[in-house]
């Protein structure tokens, strides 16, 4: 598998003092998260928001992408589409794919105010964007002429939401899609708000029959359906049904137990072990996560490197949040105790099937039993996670290795002492220990 960074976070560019300049200055860190190991990054939306200080999740002119002097200023919060095409090229040529954020559900900032004659109601649905492209009125919102019912998900935070079954709309969002894939070069997207729309209308945007570099291209795609592990696997099931089994979902009720391994004390490591995410029931349709933008008060605060190991060695799609990496100094470069040594470890070794060899409320075994083919060779792993908080914690395991060396790739936790290597016996038992409120990851020595 690959991670992906999320390459920004709420209002960033106002806060890291980089307003409209935030693409120069994720293009300056591209050539370091390529040696990281990084395979993407899923940026914020592009386009011109209600106020050209938005952060995009209000979309005003899908195609000002920071060029057109409206809605208080020229560039977007993030900058302009020369400055967006330049970090592509760079990201590019440093082997990182680029995401884009696809918020087609809901709509501000209009120009006029105009009566659905529908219901009778008015509401701010006139729409003459300076680009000229897609302009809008009350019939390409719910309620519209062109359905039964006047929506389709849930609304949000009372914005006009777009009606995807009118021709206008319909055809608008598959230009707009072709526009990001074929013109801009993004090589796949981030759904937005998934709970809002049918799920029919990305598994058609997935699956037009885009052309990059002169061939055929499928877009990575990956939705936001902030849900429960039975409605995201529903939802899952529907979309692939049309989709050939490409697309994704972000992994909320995992992300929800490991901020409980993290933040509840005297949390039960068992609980991590049930089908109650979607990386335990769909691993290949997982992607997985710690923090991301939305989060707010409700972010991990304590040990979050916890739960980062655990994405990192286990199935899915990791996304590694950009505030963290960064600003809480997790990435630790040059180390074995933070994200670079993991996704090393994810890279190289976690392969294959994971096996849990051992779980208890404070202790949690598993082995990933690897993976070879002509083109990858993950040789597996043994990764232990102690909920402790006082004390090195391990216990006997029997691994599928016997006889085999082990060596420490990455740790961390309370203690910063480094892990011996471990040698199984002839039946493949040892001890794998890790530090107090810590975990530790065991790679097998080949010689």
């Amino acid at each position: 598998m690959a991670v992906m960074m999320q390459a920004f976070y709420w209002d960033a560019p106002i806060l890291e003092k980089q307003e409209h300049n935030w693409w120069n200055f994720v293009a300056e860190h591209v050539e370091a998260l390529g040696k990281s190991r990084f395979n993407a990054l899923w940026l914020p939306p592009v386009s011109k928001a209600a106020d050209s200080r938005g952060n995009g999740y209000d979309p005003y002119d899908y195609w000002d992408l920071g060029d057109y002097d409206q809605k208080g200023g020229v560039k977007t919060l993030y900058g302009n589409r020369a400055e967006l095409e330049a970090l592509l090229k760079k990201a590019h040529e440093n082997n990182l794919g680029l995401y884009a954020d696809m918020v087609i559900n809901h709509n501000s900032g209009a120009d006029e105010e105009e009566v659905n004659p529908l219901d009778g109601q008015k509401r701010w649905t006139k729409f003459n964007p300076k680009s000229g492209s897609f302009p809008r009125d009350w019939n390409c919102f719910h309620p519209s002429r062109y359905e039964q019912v006047m929506v389709e998900g849930e609304n949000f935070a009372g914005f006009p939401h777009l009606c995807h079954r009118n021709p206008d709309v319909y055809k608008a969002m598959f230009e707009y899609a072709r526009f990001l894939i074929e013109e801009l070069g993004f090589d796949g997207f981030r759904f937005d708000f998934a709970k809002g729309f049918g799920a029919w209308m990305i598994g058609i945007l997935s699956k037009y029959r885009y052309v990059k570099n002169g061939e055929e291209f499928t877009p990575f795609v990956v939705a936001e359906l902030w849900s429960g592990s039975e409605e995201i696997g529903a939802w899952i099931d529907r979309v692939n049904g049309m989709t050939d089994n490409q697309i994704m979902a972000f992994d909320f009720p995992l992300r929800y137990k490991l901020k409980d391994v993290c933040d509840t004390p005297n949390y039960d490591l068992r609980g991590l072990t049930d089908n109650g995410s979607v990386v335990t029931a769909r691993p290949m349709h997982a992607a997985t996560f710690v923090d991301n933008h939305d989060m707010g008060g409700n972010a991990i605060v304590n040990d979050k490197m916890l739960a980062y190991s655990f994405i990192l060695v286990h199935e899915g799609y990791p996304c590694i949040f950009w505030y963290d990496y960064y600003n809480n100094g997790l990435g630790r470069g040059g180390t074995p105790n933070g994200i670079d040594a993991l996704i090393a470890v994810h890279h190289d070794n976690a392969g294959g099937d994971s096996q849990i060899l051992h779980a208890d409320p404070d202790l949690y075994i598993m082995q990933r039993v690897g993976y070879k083919s002509d083109m990858v060779n993950q040789p597996g792993l043994i990764y232990v996670l102690n909920n402790l908080g006082d004390k090195w914690s391990g216990t006997s395991v029997k691994t599928q290795w016997p006889n085999q060396k082990f060596r420490p790739a990455a740790w961390d936790g309370h203690d910063s002492a480094h892990p011996d290597e471990r040698t199984t016996d002839a039946d493949g038992n040892a001890e794998f220990p890790a530090p107090p409120r810590g975990y530790a990851v065991y790679v097998p020595v080949f010689e």
